[in-house]
């Protein structure tokens, strides 16, 4: 637990011109990958602007990654509305970058970390709370929205590993992502 909150005061505590410029270009690119993303149902999606969020919290801690995930799911309804609004799925993108940002912030990128962070955002948010938010807004069985996912998301899972994991891999090795801290 102490790990946690020592995360968070570390992310909350980091200002600077270059550190909101940097979260915007984030949102701007989570907004724009969301734009991609791959409807096969009101229940199933596909799509990578994860991605974005996950370098959020990897560059900026739990803070700014849930909040640049939060913004970006409400920007991106607005933008490109695919359903009605519902405040869990915004929860549910804070709560992604937030977990990306426990993971990987002031971390060596590994692929166990990667692994352990894309799990995590897919047990907790993909495999919990989006089958209960989806059930409740679309009155639909929660296991009868479950056993779709599961599907989706196992399929899904190493693609999701190896991008990520890619990416920070090259973020790390960047110096442009070496701000300073």
């Amino acid at each position: 637990m102490k790990i946690f909150f020592n995360s968070v005061k570390l992310s909350n505590g980091r200002s600077g011109v270059m550190s909101l410029a940097a979260c915007g270009m984030l949102l701007a690119l989570d907004v724009i990958l969301g734009m991609f993303t791959l409807n096969l149902s009101p229940i199933l999606k596909i799509g990578f602007s994860f991605l974005s969020v996950a370098a959020a919290g990897m560059l900026f801690g739990p803070v700014a990654g849930g909040t640049v995930g939060a913004l970006g799911d409400i920007i991106s309804y607005f933008i490109n509305p695919t359903g009605p609004y519902f405040p869990g799925f915004t929860l549910n993108a804070f709560l992604s970058g937030a977990v990306y940002g426990w993971f990987l912030y002031k971390k060596p990128v590994t692929l166990l970390r990667s692994v352990l962070a894309k799990t995590v955002v897919t047990v907790l948010v993909s495999l919990c709370l989006n089958p209960l938010w989806l059930s409740v807004l679309y009155s639909k069985a929660f296991f009868a929205v479950l056993s779709a996912r599961i599907v989706t998301n196992l399929i899904l899972l190493p693609i999701d590993f190896l991008l990520l994991f890619g990416l920070l891999k090259v973020m790390e090795k960047e110096p442009l992502f070496h701000m300073k801290k």
